[in-house]
């Protein structure tokens, strides 16, 4: 599908995968992406010398040329990043990125309603395998949501969803790659201490990921009976198993995502007050 141009405010690890992605997705070209930040010309440099993309230290002008315009700041930077460019805004299409900032930050920030659309997507959109979820303003067309979630579905799926479930969203899946970072890690160095040559257990690791992940996308069975098929009584599987058990691993994952849930809960009323502050 044919798109216009696209500008990212920000040029931070979420915005080097998103435009790596969509360059490699064709959803754009590089003729098509401008990236801007505040002061690091060297990243700049970076972004232009490795994808061949415009690069700006000028908002207004990105503001101006782009009708897609993505916020890949720092949350605590999104004040900043649009000072300037309020009054520029008028039938672009706003596509935040930012954990923690709501529709209604934005809009206050802006002064005035606008089309925005929250995403929460991940940094595995680099190699276009990001699971993204949306959610849109009231003045988002249908139109304007399907072009956006064909433009994540580009580099990974994208679910839409009610803006209420981003927190979970965040927890779960905008996280999610560095629990499973995490979990290689560990796994990596019970390897070595098992006695296997770490390259060799890198590649056993990283083929069992993939080789799970892809029998739960194709099986219809849950992931608690796929399990129960490796797991034979009084087995490997089910002595190794039973010390995540006992060590309550579960539990583990589980407050993880929630802790990770209420962070972004905390982060969204944080900014609120902040930008409460901040228009007195």
């Amino acid at each position: 599908m044919k798109m216009d141009k696209i500008g990212f405010i920000g040029a931070g690890s979420m915005a080097e995968a998103m435009v790596a992605g969509l360059i490699k997705g064709k959803v754009f070209t590089a003729g098509q992406i401008i990236v801007a930040n505040r002061s690091n010309s060297a990243r700049l440099h970076e972004f232009s010398q490795k994808y061949g993309v415009e690069t700006t230290h000028d908002k207004q002008k990105l503001v101006k040329d782009a009708s897609i315009i993505v916020l890949a700041m720092k949350p605590k930077d999104v004040k900043a990043g649009l000072d300037g460019v309020q009054h520029l805004i008028d039938k672009q299409v706003i596509v935040s990125v930012l954990a923690g900032i709501s529709i209604d930050t934005i809009e206050n920030i802006l002064g005035k309603e606008a089309a925005i659309i929250r995403a929460m997507p991940n940094t595995s959109a680099a190699i276009l395998k990001s699971a993204t979820a949306i959610a849109g303003s009231q003045n988002v067309t249908p139109n304007q949501m399907n072009k956006c979630k064909t433009l994540f579905e580009a580099i990974g799926i994208c679910k839409i969803v009610e803006e209420r479930q981003l927190d979970a969203v965040t927890g779960l899946s905008g996280s999610g790659p560095a629990y499973i970072y995490y979990l290689v890690e560990a796994m990596e160095k019970a390897a070595v201490n098992v006695g296997l040559d770490p390259f060799v257990a890198r590649d056993l690791i990283v083929q069992t990921l993939l080789g799970a992940s892809e029998m739960i996308a194709v099986s219809d069975k849950h992931p608690s009976q796929l399990r129960k098929e490796v797991t034979s009584p009084n087995g490997t599987t089910e002595a190794g198993i039973s010390i995540l058990k006992e060590r309550q691993v579960e539990d583990a994952f589980i407050s993880c995502i929630r802790r990770a849930t209420e962070r972004s809960e905390e982060l969204k009323s944080m900014f609120s007050e902040e930008l409460i502050s901040y228009k007195k």
